[in-house]
């Protein structure tokens, strides 16, 4: 492809990610935008039928054998954000989800649909829903556990949000309740009653001053931290001494280290002063850096190579043995945001990474 061929294809870029932004698919409501991406696939030559589990689809493009055989990853829900109807400024469209990670679909799409005869390698596509909850009710869990040739990829990419910089393994992530309990009393005669924010208040203390601890892997810092994310007290009354603090604690812990590493560095600093309950444990991932792929997929025009410190899917695939990196075209920082939008540049650009990396016959500096 000749940079003149370019102008077609950015086109066919900023109308596949607006169709897809003009389709509302909030968490748990993503089943309408599955059927759609289902049909307007359909319609393509592809290598075998399309796979469907709950409201996800595995989609085969490509598959001749002999060859690498990767997989492109993105999840059709977003986050509930204040956001109006989806919207095209000059360089930059508006709508939920637009970043996070509809950018990365269309990439996808496109790349289905206007590469998918030049693909040098084996390819499948992957359209998950319920990333952005619990781990438990991510549908990336039961398609890979349904889905003996997606398990079986040389390379998963998950096209989250990076502006085109790769993103190499990532933290765990463990959200865990700590309970503090003392004894009602009223507020008029505190020594009759125990308080339990006041028993909460050196882990606090202990947290504030709690330096992130870094790990070195493959040239990489990652840093393990915990975070105090919401706190309600027993609600008894504003006269009355709480016999109960409630705490949401977040621990992100390194690659190097296990969800069982991660629940024990918890109880480590909670010590005995509470009650801990888990509520949503996620694995870590490995960097894969000197993987031929991704060595290869950095030399396509990479803008940069960092870790990532927060958590993804590619733990998904890592717990499978399977390397996986994180690698898309929409802003990081838009992610989750209010009025959330995407500059259409940086998808035009990720695209063409893509292309370079996947595609025969391309041109020097296409």
């Amino acid at each position: 492809m000749t940079t003149s061929d370019h102008g077609p294809i950015d086109q066919h870029l900023d109308d596949a990610l607006f169709w897809l932004v003009a389709q509302d698919s909030p968490i748990g409501e993503e089943k309408a935008l599955c059927d759609a991406i289902e049909a307007r696939l359909g319609k393509l030559p592809l290598a075998g039928k399309i796979r469907r589990t709950l409201d996800s689809i595995v989609v085969p493009l490509v598959k001749k054998g002999g060859r690498p055989h990767v997989a492109l990853c993105g999840h059709t829900d977003t986050v509930r954000t204040e956001n109006g109807p989806a919207r095209r400024e000059p360089g930059r469209i508006f709508g939920a989800g637009v970043s996070d990670m509809k950018s990365g679909l269309a990439v996808m799409l496109v790349l289905a649909e206007r590469a998918i005869s030049r693909l040098a390698y084996d390819v499948t596509l992957v359209f998950y829903a319920r990333e952005e909850g619990p781990f438990a009710e991510n549908e990336l869990g039961p398609v890979l556990e349904a889905d003996a040739e997606l398990r079986a990829v040389d390379l998963a990419v998950c096209l989250e949000p990076s502006d085109n910089r790769m993103q190499l393994g990532c933290n765990g992530s463990i959200h865990a309740t700590v309970t503090f309990e003392g004894k009602t009393g009223h507020s008029s005669r505190p020594w009759e009653g125990e308080s339990a924010i006041s028993k909460a208040a050196p882990f606090l203390a202990e947290l504030a001053a709690l330096a992130p601890r870094e790990s070195l892997i493959d040239g990489l810092v990652y840093r393990t931290v915990t975070t105090v994310t919401s706190a309600k007290d027993g609600g008894r009354g504003r006269n009355v001494v709480p016999d109960r603090f409630v705490l949401n604690v977040n621990h992100r812990f390194a690659p190097e280290f296990s969800p069982e590493d991660g629940k024990r560095q918890v109880l480590d600093l909670v010590k005995d002063r509470a009650k801990v309950e888990w509520l949503d444990v996620s694995p870590a991932a490995l960097p894969n850096a000197k993987h031929p792929l991704v060595q290869k997929l950095i030399g396509c025009g990479v803008r940069k190579v960092e870790q990532k410190q927060a958590w993804t899917d590619v733990a998904r695939f890592s717990a499978l043995g399977v390397p996986a990196i994180n690698f898309g075209p929409g802003e990081n920082a838009q992610a989750h945001q209010k009025n959330e939008s995407c500059a259409t540049p940086l998808v035009h650009e990720g695209y063409r990474i893509f292309e370079k990396w996947l595609c025969e016959n391309l041109e020097e500096g296409a």
